[in-house]
């Protein structure tokens, strides 16, 4: 696991936005932030689940977070500034920005891919966060330290076979991690970087693996380590690298 120590306050007054916060990693990542001082704002597209992490939030005395229901799938360039216009004026800052939603598709040969299933991951894994990102930009350069995780995956940074559509989504990622990493180096204090969690026990993992016993994973609970260090000021230089939680 990577090691890393937390202090108290180190997220305190910082507003950072997870996606896909209504459970699995999103979740856990969203209560670790929330529990060490930040106002997370969550963001998924079930409104139910967000409304119980938004309850355990409130539960256990955290900053008051607050829910934004969106489906990656569906949403327009105009959803995304509509999503940066309520955050100015509900916050007037961004801090920083978790890219945690993702979509499997469907573990197949290239030669038998659906190409709907392929437009599908592709929108929700890296046309996602492009818009969303762009849309978010000039209120994460408003901080003076704001940070931006993208989720990445071991088949993000060597292709296997069958794993598709979602294997390419995450090299797309990878890339425009490092491409904004470059590009706002110099004129601003954002930093971007990339998670690999390695194997969790999440919704999606079961899927992809439905035969493999799942009490004998990692629970999101125990990678937060890492996102906490690239969250938090510790991480103030670091820019443009490539993690793993496990």
């Amino acid at each position: 696991m990577f090691e890393y120590q937390a202090q108290d306050n180190l997220l305190a007054d910082r507003v950072v936005l997870v996606t896909g916060a209504g459970d699995g990693i999103g979740k856990a990542a969203a209560l670790s932030f929330a529990r060490y001082g930040a106002t997370v704002i969550l963001l998924g597209r079930t409104t139910k689940k967000l409304e119980a992490v938004y309850d355990e939030i409130e539960q256990n005395g955290y900053p008051q977070p607050a829910i934004y229901p969106m489906n990656l799938e569906g949403a327009s360039p105009k959803d995304y500034d509509d999503l940066a216009q309520r955050i100015d004026e509900e916050f007037g800052q961004l801090d920083g920005l978790l890219h945690n939603a993702g979509s499997l598709g469907t573990l197949t040969p290239i030669s038998q891919y659906n190409i709907d299933t392929w437009h599908q991951v592709m929108q929700v894994n890296v046309n996602a966060a492009f818009m969303m990102t762009q849309a978010l930009l000039p209120l994460l350069r408003k901080s003076d330290d704001a940070s931006v995780i993208f989720t990445s995956s071991s088949v993000g940074r060597k292709g296997r076979a069958h794993w598709g559509a979602y294997a390419v989504s995450k090299f797309a990622t990878e890339g425009l991690m490092q491409v904004l990493a470059d590009e706002e180096e110099d004129i601003s204090h954002i930093r971007f970087n990339s998670v690999n969690p390695g194997a969790t026990r999440t919704a999606m993992r079961a899927k992809a693996y439905p035969a493999e016993d799942q009490s004998k994973l990692a629970s999101p609970e125990d990678i937060l380590n890492v996102y906490l260090y690239l969250m938090g000021p510790d991480s103030k230089t670091v820019n443009g690298q490539a993690f793993n939680a496990q």
